[in-house]
């Protein structure tokens, strides 16, 4: 079988990255001949995430439409026309390109359908961003992380969303445990951090950058519970500094264990971006998300079923204050308590999923 040269687009935010590593992964496994190549841009997390992984990253122009009018405006057009060229010259000998949204998506989904090349497309978000909306034009080969109520993804294929390694890892090896074992393995995760195994877990987080928003609220909280059998385990991001730990609180600059910090947690409170969704879900916990309040809205839309099923709650992010994070803690560590503690499985089989779909659209195209 001949080599065949396929590209992955996906950029920005690791919402968009990971899945199409675990894609990328598979691929290698499935079609170890065949040439996989990422598109990105030089702002984004794939500079870091997908050289580490191993892959071939290249780098193509960054196009940003202002959410309003500005100067800037004037000079999309052109940067737009030089990043669909830098995205042909990639694209010319491609067989296959999979997009995972985010900016370098739009001009390389332009360049590949006026070069033919066939287009595989996962949303990871409830409600698709505006790069994906534009590749579905170009092709029916759609997959989603979660059900979309309206538009192009309505019909898409549910594939899930790819956990990250060390989640799908736990999740894999003890598929047949008990609701008793899991209690033992989350026990066991809290000893391994040095927690008493008998106190209630906050975990706290807003990204690989951190929130500022989250932190202050955080910081303004923590003293005040000190007389409670809770930890708070947060992460406050590398651009922030980092604050003293004590008896009840825990600061890192950055988890690198989030399976272990997951499994330790009793409560998650973090940003609602569709792989902290689907790990809250696989992993059985019961979160607080408070919804970034820029962007395309997608986050206000992630975590509905777990609204639903009565795993979370979602506050704006302007009434998640100190006092209202005092008077409803021990309210949401209760119902914690009441949802169900079995993980969900589901996802592990994600990137399987999308392999096979992008495989069949390749393989309509070389008929």
């Amino acid at each position: 079988m001949k080599s065949r040269k396929i590209i992955l687009a996906g950029g920005g935010t690791a919402g968009h990255i990971q899945p199409a590593l675990a894609v990328a992964r598979l691929w290698q496994q499935s079609h170890p001949s065949d040439q996989i190549v990422f598109l990105g841009t030089s702002s984004g997390l794939e500079t870091r995430l997908v050289p580490e992984a191993g892959f071939e990253l290249q780098l193509i122009t960054r196009v940003r439409v202002p959410r309003s009018l500005s100067l800037d405006l004037i000079k999309v057009p052109s940067l737009l026309r030089r990043s669909i060229r830098e995205s042909k010259d990639f694209l010319k000998d491609a067989d296959l390109l999979i997009g995972f949204g985010g900016y370098v998506c739009a001009p390389a989904y332009l360049a590949a359908a006026s070069l033919k090349v066939p287009i595989v497309i996962h949303e990871a978000n409830a409600k698709p961003g505006w790069a994906n909306r534009l590749g579905a034009r170009y092709s029916d080969a759609l997959a989603v992380g979660t059900p979309v109520t309206k538009g192009s993804f309505a019909q898409a294929l549910i594939t899930g969303l790819p956990l990250r390694d060390d989640i799908a890892s736990i999740l894999a090896s003890h598929r047949s445990a008990n609701e008793a074992e899991w209690n033992i393995i989350r026990s066991k995760a809290k000893s391994d951090l040095g927690i008493n195994p008998t106190n209630k877990v906050v975990l706290v987080f807003g990204g690989s950058q951190g929130s500022q928003a989250l932190n202050s609220v955080i910081e303004n909280t923590r003293r005040l519970i000190n007389d409670k059998p809770i930890t708070i385990v947060h992460s406050v991001g590398g651009a922030n500094a980092l604050p003293e730990s004590d008896a009840s609180y825990r600061a890192y600059s950055y988890i690198d264990d989030m399976a272990t910090a997951y499994l330790a947690s009793d409560l998650v409170i973090a940003r609602s971006g569709a792989i902290t969704c689907s790990e809250v879900r696989a992993l059985a916990k019961y979160a607080l998300f408070i919804p970034l309040p820029i962007g395309n809205g997608e986050q206000s839309v992630n975590a509905h079923h777990l609204v639903e099923a009565g795993r979370a709650r979602v506050l704006d992010q302007k009434s998640f204050t100190p006092s209202w994070l005092l008077d409803n803690m021990e309210v949401m560590l209760a119902e914690s308590e009441q949802a169900t503690s079995l993980p969900d499985f589901s996802d592990l089989d994600a990137a399987a999923k999308i392999l096979a779909l992008a495989q069949y659209q390749l393989d309509q195209s070389e008929r």
